[in-house]
């Protein structure tokens, strides 16, 4: 039997792509659509994936231990944001937890026959909060969008206008994944308080980069994920103040009792010990990694408008993620920008939103017109970021944005 133990502290081995400056590998500034595994969270899920591959749910001894994993992994999750164990509810990641926090309220509020019809959120906030929104307005509920400034933050002054007596709920985000912008929660979570709606959070860009306290906060719900902050994809969670009889929601799924019934299906053993590790991992270093990167990011800024005066930071500059910064090129399409940075691995808005030929909503709810959001480019950096990663990006940008000035190709901007 292994000695295997999720409290040890493992040998944690750096990681980062090869220099791209040598020609050797990519550079990776992409950090806001996903994160790489942190190779200690790997080495835990491959030990976990051959020696704990038992169900969690099984009464024998195999199956004990493996749930034994799952409660400690429960435990890292709620320590790393000062929560209960009992108020995590693991799901498939921040887009289920969403969703089940948004329609599961609802659910739940129409079956105790409490008359709240009204759901106010953000017009920037990600595609899994404003879609469930949409649902429900399609079932008859009034969904108010709360304008927010030119740097992305809420205007709490027409936020208490929307917020109603008739308010069920205010989903509104901890910080936005294309501008990075931080929202003045506990503001806007008094505000709602006071009309006795509750609040639910989409944190998925906040775990690990910026200090997170829902209990502080006074939120009601809050969605995590571990691929933001250096674990495995498809797994996440949802935080419910006080747990399930406390702060109730309705399943989105049936079939099973796990997660107390709000999310049945047999336990991602290796993912949910990965997002605790990776949990773990994100509180213990947030400090250091944050301070570390936010000078990157400042450095990045800095060298790219020296080679593009003209450049534009999108976004608060004060109130912001550390690693994240929005970046408009006035006159460049960013897309064939992009593709002419090939060894960089950046975005022009949110993984969610690649494909669609409409340009970012967050771009265009923080007043940018069309053409300046197709000028614009996301760029976001992380733990395996260096100061010859944002260097050589910079230059890199620079160049293409003048052969693109030189030789433009047809488009609509």
């Amino acid at each position: 039997m292994s000695g295997l133990s999720l409290v040890a502290e493992p040998t944690v081995r750096t990681w980062r792509p090869a220099a791209a400056t040598t020609g050797e590998g990519r550079v990776y500034l992409d950090h806001a659509a996903s994160t790489p595994c942190d190779p200690a969270v790997i080495e835990l899920m491959r030990e976990v994936l051959d020696e704990r591959f038992a169900n969690p749910s099984s009464p024998h001894t195999s199956g004990k231990r493996a749930a034994d994993f799952v409660r400690q992994a429960r435990e890292q999750v709620a320590e790393a944001v000062g929560a209960l164990p009992e108020e995590i509810v693991f799901t498939s990641g921040a887009t289920e937890s969403n969703n089940l926090a948004i329609l599961g309220a609802a659910a739940s509020i129409e079956a105790r026959g409490i008359d709240r019809r009204k759901v106010v959120t953000l017009p920037l906030e990600h595609p899994s909060v404003l879609e469930p929104c949409r649902r429900l307005a399609e079932r008859g509920y009034e969904t108010e969008m709360a304008p927010v400034r030119r740097d992305g933050r809420v205007d709490l002054n027409a936020l208490e206008d929307c917020l109603g007596e008739n308010t069920l709920l205010l989903s509104i985000q901890a910080a936005n994944n294309e501008i990075g912008t931080i929202q003045p929660l506990a503001e806007a979570v008094r505000t709602a308080h006071e009309r006795g709606a509750a609040v639910h959070c989409d944190a998925a860009q906040a775990l690990g980069k910026i200090p997170l306290d829902p209990v502080e906060l006074d939120l009601d719900m809050m969605s995590l994920s571990a691929h933001k902050c250096y674990g495995p994809k498809g797994v996440g969670a949802l935080w419910l103040r006080g747990g399930p009889a406390t702060t109730p929601v309705a399943p989105l799924f049936f079939g099973g009792g796990q997660e107390k019934g709000l999310r049945p299906g047999t336990t991602n053993t290796p993912a949910v010990v990965g997002f605790g590790e990776a949990a773990r991992l994100a509180a213990k270093r947030l400090e250091k990694d944050s301070a570390r990167i936010a000078r990157l990011r400042d450095h990045l800024e800095t060298q790219v408008r020296v080679r593009v005066p003209a450049a534009v930071v999108n976004g608060a500059q004060e109130t912001r993620l550390p690693g994240l910064t929005s970046l408009t090129l006035p006159g460049v399409d960013a897309d064939a920008l992009i593709a002419r940075l090939r060894e960089i691995d950046l975005s022009t808005a949110s993984a969610c939103h690649t494909g669609t030929p409409e340009p970012s909503h967050v771009l265009r709810a923080i007043g940018l017109t069309s053409r300046e959001a197709y000028a614009t480019l996301r760029i976001a950096l992380g733990r395996t970021t260096t100061r010859e990663d944002v260097e050589y990006a910079a230059r890199r940008i620079g160049e293409a944005v003048g052969e693109l000035r030189t030789y433009p190709r047809q488009s609509t901007l």
